[in-house]
């Protein structure tokens, strides 16, 4: 029988209006419907029949049609001692199952798995991060010593250099740039544009390698020196319609040398093609016509010199010389404390 259809009350013959105070029969296909205050039950017991799912309320009519509201609370209560029979009888069975557990049994150290497997998984993971951590511990005072190793090798390499630090003379293994260690600042590193066309190839090892001024602001740091580098790969890019920033390197006032063309494109230092083919240049960030570059400056260029014919990029007889000297009318390459400053070095002249 469809619940739609049955909406009048069996005891008071009412309309059923509101589903919350309605209450159905459940004997099967019968389906009647009463209001719940019809029922004669109390509160309490309408209450009972909501939180025990055993119990369900059977109309007059499936109970013999004689059975008046007391006798109904009368069989509720029956039902519901027999529930909780039910509820004793199967808490006794599981008291009778715990009594045959081993009560002296301790829990499984892994609850998923056996408690012997549990047991050696644990003790497994404990070996795997001790070695794991003493692993660490060697690795890491290997790498210390082979830091140690590697940053006196770099020293050691450069004889040129290392044969004029005084005895008495502190190095500082960590120090990166700052003249002691040979450090290049990459293009990406100082936010390159890329070039803007395609530089020839040099003809190597050169046997000139030509000292410049930039004639830009001095910097002392890589955060200052970053700044002039890109300024003037702006200026030779979209005011002088160059492919890229003149220079193969430039020298920083922070010991560093960032890099132009690098070692294997011909420069446009010179803007004269006799010389920027046969030649790389070295330009210092600065303007050195009264002011001297810093010790950091020209020991870097020890290096350089020093790495470039260990490369095979600079002829071991090659000459060191000034940009003045070969285009003596050029203004912007006076740079007279910059050249004195170079006097007394072997190949320079």
């Amino acid at each position: 029988m469809s619940k739609n259809t049955l909406e009048i009350c069996l005891k008071c013959h009412g309309i059923i209006a509101d589903n919350c105070t309605r209450i159905e029969c459940d004997n099967g296909f019968c389906g009647r419907s009463c209001h719940r205050k019809c029922t004669e039950l109390s509160e309490d017991q309408l209450k009972v029949l909501e939180m025990v799912p055993n119990l369900r309320w059977h109309c007059d009519h499936c109970l013999g049609g004689v059975q008046t509201g007391a006798q109904m609370s009368k069989w509720l209560e029956k039902s519901l001692r027999e529930h909780e029979k039910r509820l004793e009888i199967l808490e006794q069975g599981l008291v009778k199952r715990s009594k045959h557990d081993d009560p002296a049994q301790t829990p499984p150290l892994c609850p998923f798995l056996p408690n012997t497997v549990g047991r050696k998984a644990v003790t497994i993971t404990v070996i795997f991060v001790t070695l794991t951590f003493l692993l660490g511990i060697v690795l890491a005072t290997t790498t210390n010593l082979f830091g140690k190793t590697l940053n006196q090798s770099k020293i050691k390499d450069e004889d040129e250099y290392t044969q004029n630090i005084p005895i008495n003379s502190t190095i500082d293994l960590d120090n990166i740039g700052g003249g002691l260690i040979l450090r290049f600042v990459e293009r990406q590193q100082w936010l390159a544009q890329p070039p803007q066309r395609e530089i020839p190839d040099l003809e190597l090892p050169v046997r000139l390698v030509i000292a410049l001024p930039t004639n830009s602001e001095n910097c002392s740091t890589q955060a200052e020196c970053v700044r002039p580098v890109r300024l003037l790969q702006s200026f030779f890019i979209e005011s002088l319609q160059k492919s890229d920033i003149a220079y193969n390197f430039l020298i920083g006032g922070d010991g560093n040398v960032y890099v132009g063309r690098g070692w294997d494109k011909v420069g446009a230092h010179m803007n004269n093609s006799f010389f920027d083919s046969r030649s790389l240049s070295f330009a210092y960030i600065g303007s050195f016509k009264t002011l001297q570059p810093s010790e950091k400056q020209l020991s870097v260029t020890r290096l350089l010199l020093a790495r470039g014919v260990k490369l095979g990029k600079i002829a071991p007889d090659y000459r060191f010389t000034a940009s003045s000297k070969l285009m003596p009318t050029v203004t912007d390459f006076k740079a007279d404390a910059l050249y004195k400053s170079f006097a007394n070095w072997t190949h320079w002249s």
